[in-house]
Order: structure tokens, then C-alpha cells, then sequence
């Protein structure tokens, strides 16, 4: 996995983040004359929380879950002495959900280098068996189909560079087509160089978004 001087490393930047985020969370709150609603307090900070789940994509455990029942609770209770069960870490990640999102965007991302790929995956929420029972996520995710066959959940869209690293995503509903023009144009916006399609992106939604833009179509 990773050594406690990383971790210490990742936390740092993250409790940054967090504390400058809580700030400017306060200056933007609107305030409210409604009963303020009992919220449950946490032994563990957003910071933490954030840490943990980074350092998940370190390692090769093939679910969180093993890797915070076999790892985290096991060989960080040091780095981490204020742990709580795995149920109530699953309850609590929601609480990091928009701070954690804007850390990625803003410090996790690598810049464009001119060799830039972007393809797409499909996030299931559940086996298709259970999509007309499945209430989580009810009005949010569609039934959407990928090489894999059809799913019902999200569609991730991303884009790297040759290094790996993370250029820019978006996250839609898994009916969205890779060829929708409004998503390829966000994803798009800032690249420079060359770029590698998938098959599904055609030429002619590269020349309807892309046309001002300065890079080179190469279909892979």
C-alpha cells in the first residue's frame, strides 16, 4: 500500500483544503428562521475521511470494503485513531461528497500535455434484475448500455494524458451518449495537442464542437 509519511502527506493537503473550504461554505450559508435539525456529530473530521478514500486508489483491494475492514482498520488504527465501523463510514462519505469532488477538480487533476485520451465507463448502482426495486438512486440514474451490454446507473466520461493522469471527467446518467455534443465540448474545452477518440465519437460532432479549438483528431 502506502507509507505513513505519505499519508500524513495526503492528509495535510486535505485538511488545507478543507478548512479553506469551510470558510468560504460560511460566507455563502443563508440563514434560516426553521427548527435546526439534529445532526449526529463525527469522532473522525471530512479531512480524514477523505484520506481514506484516496488511499483506497493506492492500493489493489478489489472493493472498499475489504479494504477498510482488512487495511484501514487494522494496520492505520495510528494514523487514524479515532476510527469507526465500516457501516458508519459508508453513512458518512456522503457528508465529504461536494468537498471531495471540488479537491479533485481543483488539486487532483494533471495538466494537458498535448497527447490527451478520453473514453467512457459505466457506473451500475445495481444488478438489472433489481432496477424496478432499486430506490436510492429512483429519478437519478438510467438504464443505459455499454460494449458490456445494457446497465442501469451512470456513465463516467474521462479524459488523461499519456502519464495516467486525470485531465478532466463528467458524470451524466447512463442513457447519455458518448457522442453527445454538450458533454464532449465541456470535457474538450481546454485541450491542446493531440487527442485519441473512441470509436463512438464521430468526426462530424469533432467538427461541430471542436473546430476552434487547437488540437489534432487522431480516431485510435
Amino acid at each position: 500500500m502506502f507509507t505513513s509519511a505519505k499519508i500524513i502527506e495526503i492528509f495535510c493537503i486535505a485538511d488545507d483544503f478543507c478548512k479553506e473550504f469551510d470558510l468560504e461554505a460560511q460566507k455563502h450559508q443563508i440563514q434560516t428562521l426553521d427548527k435546526k435539525k439534529y445532526q449526529r456529530s463525527s469522532r473522525m473530521s471530512e479531512s480524514e475521511i477523505m484520506t481514506i478514500l484516496i488511499g483506497f486508489h493506492f492500493g489493489t483491494f478489489r472493493n472498499f470494503k475489504h479494504y477498510y475492514l482488512f487495511y484501514v482498520q487494522k494496520h492505520l488504527t495510528r494514523e487514524f485513531p479515532d476510527l469507526v465501523s465500516y457501516n458508519r463510514f459508508v453513512e458518512l462519505q456522503s457528508k465529504v461528497f461536494i468537498p471531495f469532488v471540488l479537491f479533485l477538480k481543483l488539486i487532483c487533476f494533471g495538466q494537458c500535455t498535448g497527447i490527451t485520451y478520453v473514453d467512457s465507463t459505466c457506473i451500475r448502482v445495481c444488478h438489472n434484475k433489481r432496477i424496478r426495486r432499486n430506490k436510492v438512486f429512483k429519478g437519478l440514474a438510467e438504464i443505459g448500455k455499454s460494449t458490456m451490454g445494457w446497465f442501469f446507473g451512470f456513465k463516467l466520461h474521462l479524459l488523461c494524458n499519456e502519464k495516467g493522469e486525470l485531465v478532466n471527467f463528467c458524470l451524466t446518467r447512463g442513457n447519455v451518449d458518448d457522442r453527445n455534443q454538450k458533454v464532449f465540448s465541456a470535457l474538450s474545452k481546454d485541450l491542446f495537442g493531440k487527442l485519441y477518440p473512441i470509436k463512438g465519437i464521430s468526426r462530424h460532432l469533432y467538427s461541430k464542437c471542436c473546430l476552434t479549438r487547437a488540437f489534432i483528431w487522431l480516431p485510435v
